[in-house]
């Protein structure tokens, strides 16, 4: 018998705007002691899915229109709120996405972990926290008794991570649901979170439902897939079927979108249209069209097939082929120069009296150029110093010591209104689009604002010059009177492109531009930058902590360790010809297809 069986959940949200089907007859059961991932696009219903499961949908505009839950005899949908409650956080325990949302900034995490124990569990403070810094200890929190009294802005994001792990697992749940639990962190700790929760789980006997939209991810980790689109399960099969005989159209496609089986220098394949409108019904066939492509588009015959690469890689073999060929007639003009620069940071102590008590050498004598056209991918963990290295070039923080030179103009010795002349030549498009779009402006005011501070068009001109910004970034122009809120991750991140884009800059800092983005989406926003950088002749530096993503897109890679540059050199050697022993840890740690476990 299943732990848990669901069948026939619809979960619908009444809006303004209609009924929306978010999930729409989900039917699936999870084995003791199995592994169960749930995988597809944003608002595939993965994550409304566990949630109905725990009772965690606004009610209303959410509504369970139908189906059973049975959890070990126990119906999850239909059970009263006090039974509920004393499955979840006790039998049921769920690890979300974002540990920072997750935790009470006000309370100590000792506060906070112990809480489940206290809550379900006949037991003392005393014992409760004992047992607090023994699950602390074992999801690896370095030095845990010292830092058990700590609070949540003092851990790193992947410590956050663990503390979120430790309070799901702290009174030994039957089932562990964990909803995108690696998504954005970089690779290393990614690869820690992941080894440390299949531990967890062989230690504890316990099952898990593992939600993301990383194909890589479940393919190690996972014993058995479903795939989820329009909130349906499409395909559902053992993870090793999945890969090397995938039977519906939207699984063969989002396999097709991973960057890492993908040729390095052709564009990424992506799925075409958009998915369904779930607030209005539609059949099979209407479904299935999305993915009816023409021979014209259909993905070249030179990438190789997932089942290929998960059979070679199953023998040994790790190199996806492929080369992109070297840079050929571009200018030897070198756009952007860094020249040995330093940013430190004081540490101080007191409260009137502030005395430096030491520093913490974020950037520590940095130095590389950027060729026009050339795009220089820099990558490293978080704390290595990249996203304060690409403010301090866009003297955003202050440099300590050194130059940055774009065009032959030296911005570190430059005056406010030298460096706001100069940010018309270089510009910076954020990880997050949401926070760096005011949410107060349409997205017509949002492009024409640079337009209109640097006197760049004359007003007249700018609703035409707008326009053209929304073509260059794929959006159609009736989008313009909107609002931020109103689109999804993707599009916010081509309005952000569009208004890096505005005043034609020579140089874009681009920071973690699709980290959190799903995988078919991801492959839309770097095809983007890639033929930006194409037809505008733009010179890049892309930031980010997925490798595979780096080698697709760069010419030439950086890789950062503790503020500064310990490898640096053509993208294809320094992946699969590296030379520092960080650089092959960051190499090692990637997820790739069919890493399957032993003993499993």
């Amino acid at each position: 018998m299943p732990l848990l069986e669901v069948t026939d959940l619809r979960t619908y949200f009444h809006t303004r705007r209609g009924v929306y089907r978010a999930v729409d007859g989900v039917s699936f059961s999870v084995e003791k002691g199995e592994i169960l991932g749930i995988v597809g696009e944003s608002g595939s219903g993965k994550s409304v899915t566990c949630s109905t499961l725990l009772g965690l949908i606004p009610q209303p505009p959410g509504r369970i229109e139908s189906g059973k839950a049975m959890f070990d005899g126990t119906d999850l949908l239909h059970c009263s709120p006090a039974a509920l409650r004393a499955i979840r956080g006790r039998r049921i325990a769920m690890i979300f996405q974002d540990p920072m949302t997750s935790l009470n900034p006000y309370l100590r995490i000792s506060e906070q972990l112990i809480e489940p124990l206290l809550i379900h569990e006949k037991i003392s403070p005393a014992d409760a926290l004992a047992r607090g810094l023994a699950m602390l200890e074992a999801v690896g929190i370095p030095n845990a008794a010292s830092r058990l009294h700590s609070y949540p802005h003092e851990f790193s994001g992947g410590m956050r991570q663990r503390v979120m792990i430790a309070m799901a697992l702290i009174t030994k749940p039957d089932l562990l649901i964990a909803d995108e639990p690696t998504t954005a962190l970089d690779v290393t700790v990614q690869a820690q979170i992941l080894e440390l929760l299949k531990k967890l789980q062989r230690e504890l006997g316990m099952a898990v439902l593992f939600i993301t939209h990383d194909l890589a991810v479940v393919s190690g980790l996972c014993d058995r897939v479903q795939v989820m689109y329009a909130g349906r399960i499409v395909e559902s099969a053992p993870t090793r079927d999945i890969f090397t005989r995938p039977q519906h159209p939207y699984t063969k496609a989002l396999q097709r979108c991973i960057p890492a089986l993908q040729e390095k220098g052709r564009e990424l394949f992506t799925i075409p249209g958009m998915p369904p409108d779930l607030s209005k019904p539609f059949t099979e066939a209407e479904l299935l069209q999305r993915f009816e492509l023409p021979p014209e588009t259909a993905p070249s015959a030179l990438m190789p097939s997932v089942a290929a690469v998960y059979d070679r890689r199953e023998h040994g073999s790790t190199s996806d082929g492929g080369h992109r060929p070297p840079l050929q007639g571009k200018p030897a003009e070198i756009a952007l120069e860094v020249r040995d620069v330093k940013t430190h940071f004081p540490i101080e102590s007191g409260f009137l009296f502030k005395r430096q008590t030491g520093t913490v050498k974020a950037v520590d004598g940095i130095s590389f150029e950027v060729r026009r056209g050339e795009v220089l991918g820099l990558v490293g963990e978080s704390g290595s110093g990249k996203s304060t290295l690409s403010r301090a070039i866009m003297q955003l923080v202050p440099v300590t010591a050194g130059t940055v030179l774009v065009s032959g103009r030296d911005l570190t010795a430059a005056s406010a209104d030298e460096i706001k002349a100069a940010r018309r030549d270089l510009q910076m498009v954020f990880q997050d689009p949401f926070a760096s779009l005011n949410p107060r402006l349409t997205v017509y005011a949002a492009l024409a604002e640079p337009l209109l501070v640097h006197g760049v068009v004359p007003p007249a001109e700018v609703p035409a010059r707008v326009a053209r910004l929304m073509e260059q970034v794929g959006l159609p122009a009736r989008f313009l009177q909107k609002y931020p809120h109103e689109f999804s991750g993707g599009q916010r991140q081509r309005i952000a492109i569009a208004r890096a884009l505005a005043l034609e800059p020579k140089v874009i800092i681009a920071d973690e531009p699709v980290s959190a983005l799903d995988v078919s989406i991801q492959a839309q926003i770097l095809n983007l930058l890639a033929g930006l950088v194409r037809t505008m002749d733009l010179t890049m530096i892309f930031i980010a902590h997925d490798l595979s993503v780096v080698k697709h897109i760069s010419d030439r890679i950086a890789v950062m360790h503790q503020g500064r540059i310990v490898e640096l050199g053509d993208a294809l050697d320094v992946m699969e010809r590296p030379q520092h022993p960080y650089t092959r840890t960051l190499i090692s740690a990637i997820p790739r297809i069919a890493e399957q476990q032993t003993g499993r």
